[in-house]
């Protein structure tokens, strides 16, 4: 009998302890809901997106598997930054727990359609002038992410345009003149210009593709040595336009981001892309762990990527001298 009520007892203790472990087994995992809002088109297999594969690759390497415990929701501009509000919006009714969106026009769509739901920035250039954070160091707000420097670096472009073009005096910008952090960019190449004793020759896209023939008419007119194009959400969507004109131009051209040089552009100096999204993951994980975006400081990248297209250089019967391809952290053959 003494048997029989010790082996009950061990029974129901087991069981005890057992409920628990079943009922923990059966606890649904927790899915994360990320917003990528970007200005350009959805990649392709024949087209994939580095940048968005380096983001991604972020992700898994803090644990979050797509499927799994994190469900991105993707909108697409499709180079009509018009579009931008109203899939913000979307992305807002949605729900989703943060929103990772690229550029100040992307960027400030988010935050106009909401001021509760964290945004993590791409490739801002100044992100204070722009009204989108009280500082660097403090954010404040919902939003928090990556600047880029990319104003500080005009002076090191056109540096890297006379080493190739050492008798260049007259460089045409393009710049999209419809954004608004767009117009220091431009200024900023004015005067790292004055001080290498060159002429600016501005080729304003107002953010219309049809303008591109246009603007590029200038070159016909004015007759530049050579092309700087700064880097906005308008420009980088249209860079394949942008690199096929200016080869039909003839005209060698300098841009802000390997993503042109990819394209067939000649050469390109600015922050990894790679790096930039890799560390957008790292500020959506801390996110996602409770820390709030008006804590989180504001990051620099701490890489600058040269990147020479050699192909482009012999269609254009240029040589890069010697001390460009040393320090050239991608060469296109």
């Amino acid at each position: 009998m003494r048997l029989r009520t010790i082996g009950l007892i061990v029974t129901l203790i087991l069981g005890v302890l057992v409920v628990p472990v079943a009922v923990d087994a059966q606890q649904p995992v927790k899915v994360a809901r990320i917003g990528v809002l970007l200005p350009g088109s959805a990649p392709s297999p024949s087209a994939p997106s580095a940048a968005l594969e380096a983001f991604l690759g972020g992700l898994r390497e803090l644990g979050y598997v797509e499927g799994q415990n994190v469900a991105i929701e993707y909108r697409w501009a499709e180079g009509k930054l018009a579009r931008l509000p109203d899939l913000a919006a979307d992305l807002v009714r949605l729900k989703v727990d943060v929103i990772v969106t690229l550029g100040t026009p992307g960027v400030q769509a988010a935050k106009q359609a909401t001021g509760t739901i964290p945004i993590v920035m791409l490739a801002v250039a100044d992100p204070v002038k722009s009204g989108l954070v009280a500082s660097l160091a403090r954010p404040g707000g919902n939003v928090t992410g990556m600047s880029t420097l990319a104003g500080d670096l005009g002076g090191k472009r056109l540096e890297l345009l006379k080493e190739i073009l050492p008798k260049a005096s007259r460089v045409a910008v393009l710049w999209n003149s419809a954004n608004l952090a767009m117009v220091q960019r431009f200024r900023e190449a004015q005067a790292a210009a004055g001080v290498l004793g060159m002429t600016v020759l501005p080729m304003e896209v107002p953010g219309d593709p049809t303008d591109f023939e246009r603007a590029f008419a200038v070159i016909t007119r004015d007759r530049p040595d050579a092309l700087l194009v700064t880097v906005d959400p308008f420009t980088l969507a249209h860079r394949r336009r942008i690199v096929e004109l200016a080869a039909t131009h003839r005209l060698p051209a300098i841009y802000e981001t390997k993503f042109f040089v990819d394209a067939g552009g000649l050469m390109s100096y600015g922050a990894s892309a790679g790096e930039v999204y890799r560390r957008a993951a790292i500020y959506v994980d801390k996110i996602l762990k409770g820390a709030k975006p008006a804590d989180l400081p504001v990051e620099q990248p701490t890489r600058l990527e040269l990147a020479v297209n050699l192909k482009t250089a012999r269609a254009l019967e240029l040589t890069i001298p010697p001390s460009i391809l040393i320090r050239a952290d991608h060469v296109i053959q």
